[in-house]
């Protein structure tokens, strides 16, 4: 378990920033994964009190704060009614709803964990994240950045009719993926992303398959195109041929929804 000498609850984000400049403060976010390390900090800063909790919704996009939880976004009937059921699968698998009830999306997407169901699905849609300092960028370009000291305010989810499915595989319930994927479309333009390799999600682009044939060549290009590493959960060539399978779940969503 983790230690502190003092807690802030900043009162600003540009408070926020200013204290996370000092290289042994840190944001708690939703704390779930700071719990399991033994660090001592000198500061905490909590950004509970900056309004960042919300789900806002606009003609253009949705914006979410922050310190939106998992669960938030699990049970959120406008994210559903505009995206489907996406943003429930890419949640309901991670730990249980207590963890969930905590865990913080800004938390989950500044980890950049290799093995994130989040960052795999959000980089299917259109996306971009909030900084403190840095302003907007896109989520693609943010995921391969090294750690800084910016603040993650705000993620920015754009409202332009992409459709979007996801698919995981774990070995047992709750436990942490094997293999994420997920794809979505969009003019005609097929978005494939896979994460948990166990590195952090890539994504790559084909023309939208029209028939069977067209949608297996995807599956072998992402297989033959994708490197994947080995660890306790899986080797690399196990997720290889997973890729294959999930792949094609996830595309098959998609045209099973063009024709409803």
């Amino acid at each position: 378990m983790f230690t502190a000498q003092q807690y802030v609850k900043a009162a600003t984000l540009e408070e926020a920033y200013t204290l996370n400049q000092k290289r042994n403060n840190v944001v708690i976010g939703g704390g779930c994964w700071m719990k399991m390390n033994h660090r001592r900090y000198q500061t905490l800063i909590d950004l509970s009190g900056l309004g960042l909790d919300i789900i806002e919704e606009t003609p253009e996009e949705f914006v979410l704060g922050a310190m939106v939880t998992l669960r938030q976004m699990e049970t959120d009937e406008a994210l559903k009614n505009t995206f489907g059921n996406g943003f429930y699968e890419m949640t309901r698998h991670i730990v249980g709803v207590q963890f969930r009830n905590c865990a913080t999306l800004g938390g989950s997407l500044y980890s950049r964990f290799g093995f994130s169901d989040i960052l795999t699905f959000l980089l299917a849609l259109d996306c971009e994240v909030e900084l403190a300092h840095a302003g907007r960028l896109p989520l693609a370009e943010y995921a391969q950045m090294p750690y800084d000291r910016d603040i993650l305010a705000k993620v920015h989810i754009l409202k332009n009719g992409r459709r979007a499915a996801y698919e995981s595989f774990r070995q047992t319930a709750t436990d942490i993926p094997v293999l994420t994927c997920a794809a979505s479309v969009l003019n005609d333009t097929l978005r494939v992303v896979v994460g948990a390799r166990p590195m952090r999600a890539i994504c790559m682009e084909f023309p939208f398959p029209e028939t069977e044939e067209a949608m297996e060549e995807i599956c072998r290009k992402v297989q033959e195109t994708v490197s994947f590493g080995s660890n306790l959960r899986g080797s690399g060539e196990y997720r290889r041929r997973l890729a294959g399978v999930l792949c094609r779940r996830a595309i098959c969503s998609l045209k099973e929804d063009a024709v409803c």
